[in-house]
């Protein structure tokens, strides 16, 4: 069932776009429900995690014994979420994208992104890693570059040449760690930190490589133009997921692979962290630009799980943990409303709509939620994940660190500006003569991100539960 996971999509991708290119409502549906399947099998193995917090063992396979090299399958309740979420927004994705162009291909690419994107989180050997991370990058061009708006081709093409070269730096790192060590898994590696012959350059050209994925201050540049280009479905995945990879191996590597080396340049990715969060809320300020705006409040955001991240102590991944699946439910309903609002009046900017409110108030609250949870209120999970990162923060590095709260008033600037500037005041011309339909299964994708951001905000248990799970090594209880 795990290699079915992982590589059956490569050939399910073929047959749904042999046999449905003709019934495109057809491969919606069976895209949909292979996803389901996908967060079911992942809920599944949440069942069945030892109570410790340990890895649950689900195969090796296509050995090459003469270089102890093996596709090594495991999760634990880190991954498992990642799982959960990426099938998730999945789902919903199909939902959002219920009136895309050329369905006949663009479900079969989604299809094809769900196998190596479970692969980066099912698998415990580095190099299998590394090739999954790398053939995410595939569909995700073709996804960018053929759907995406006016200059697509060049958003698509920065996009693969910026996350793959800086890539490179983490290929590098890993093949150093197996010629100081001989050893890929990187569960057998854990707490032999020791046999690193070189850690601080190994440690740095591991972050690298997962900060430009992020991505951080000043490895962002790529980010904001693949938002603006990509449809909006595919913004979800971006924000959603691959940015989540960079999180997720900042983590799995930097953290718990080299929980001392980290520790000695904590203070340097807590400044990276700092300077990503409010230098990117600025620049969300100034947009004019609805997509820029939110993709420049998404770098934002990451900014402040990098600050959770550079803690090193429970409270502080725990934190991590819960603001990256917050940020993915958070910002992806703003991407969006962005790109149905462009749709819709065939402008990005927000001084040229206004009085939304009155001619689609069902999409302007869920914006106004969305946006409401972004900048922190309490009752949505913004105001769960911006707490508890500023209060680990400060335990761990003092008071001055609440500077990072000045996030939030920040974040407060640009919403409450987007909000009085194209939900409410005067409705103009524009806005006047735009028919603002939606189909049902935009509503329904839509109404759920609400629901989503409201229980987590009121009951973050659940998520915290994982948490302990994950980084009980670290001081969980």
């Amino acid at each position: 069932m795990e290699l079915i996971i992982i590589f059956g999509p490569i050939i399910f991708s073929f047959l749904v776009y042999y046999i449905f290119r003709s019934n495109p409502d057809s491969a919606k549906y069976t895209a949909l429900g292979w996803f389901i399947i996908l967060f079911i099998v992942a809920f599944n193995w949440l069942q069945q995690l030892p109570p410790d917090g340990g890895y649950l063992e689900l195969g090796k396979y296509l050995p090459v014994p003469q270089f102890g090299f093996e596709l090594t399958l495991k999760v634990d309740a880190l991954s498992i979420a990642m799982l959960l979420l990426t099938a998730l927004l999945l789902i919903l994705v199909v939902f959002t994208s219920w009136e895309e162009k050329d369905q006949h291909i663009y479900i079969p690419l989604l299809v094809l992104f769900s196998g190596p994107i479970f692969g980066v989180f099912m698998t415990t050997n580095i190099l299998w890693f590394f090739i999954f991370w790398e053939l995410t990058l595939v569909p995700m061009l073709f996804l960018v570059g053929y759907w995406g708006a006016e200059e697509r081709i060049y958003a698509a093409v920065k996009f693969f040449l910026y996350t793959h070269v800086f890539a490179m730096f983490m290929f590098v790192a890993f093949f150093m760690i197996f010629a100081q060590t001989g050893i890929w898994d990187f569960q057998q590696l854990a707490g032999k930190e020791n046999l690193f012959k070189t850690p601080f350059l190994i440690w740095w050209l591991m972050f690298i490589g997962f900060a430009a994925k992020l991505p951080v201050v000043p490895f962002h540049t790529w980010l904001p133009d693949a938002h603006v280009q990509a449809p909006s479905s595919i913004s979800v995945l971006l924000a959603g997921v691959l940015l989540k990879m960079g999180a997720y191996g900042l983590i799995r590597f930097t953290v718990q692979l080299m929980p001392e080396t980290t520790r000695h340049f904590a203070v340097y990715m807590l400044a990276i962290g700092i300077i990503t969060t409010l230098f990117a809320g600025f620049l969300a300020i100034y947009e004019r630009h609805i997509k820029k705006m939110v993709a420049y409040s998404s770098i934002s955001h990451m900014g402040m799980v990098v600050v959770a991240i550079s803690t090193v102590t429970y409270d502080g991944l725990s934190a991590s943990l819960y603001e990256m699946i917050g940020h993915a439910l958070v910002i992806s309903p703003l991407f969006l409303i962005a790109g149905w609002l462009h749709h819709k009046t065939h402008t990005w900017y927000m001084d040229e709509m206004g009085g939304i409110m009155k001619r689609a108030p069902f999409v302007s609250a869920i914006f106004i939620l969305a946006g409401m949870a972004a900048l922190g209120l309490p009752g949505t999970m913004g105001f769960v994940g911006e707490l508890t990162i500023t209060v680990s923060a400060v335990k761990a590095y003092g008071w001055w660190v609440a500077v990072v709260a000045i996030a939030g008033l920040i974040s407060a600037g640009y919403i409450i500006w987007a909000v009085r500037r194209a939900i409410h005041g005067p409705e103009s011309q524009l806005v006047a003569k735009t028919q603002f339909t939606i189909s049902i299964p935009e509503q329904l994708a839509l109404a759920m991100y609400g629901l989503l951001i409201l229980y987590f905000g009121i009951n973050p248990q659940p998520i915290f539960n994982l948490a302990n799970q994950a980084f009980a090594i670290f001081g969980g209880n």
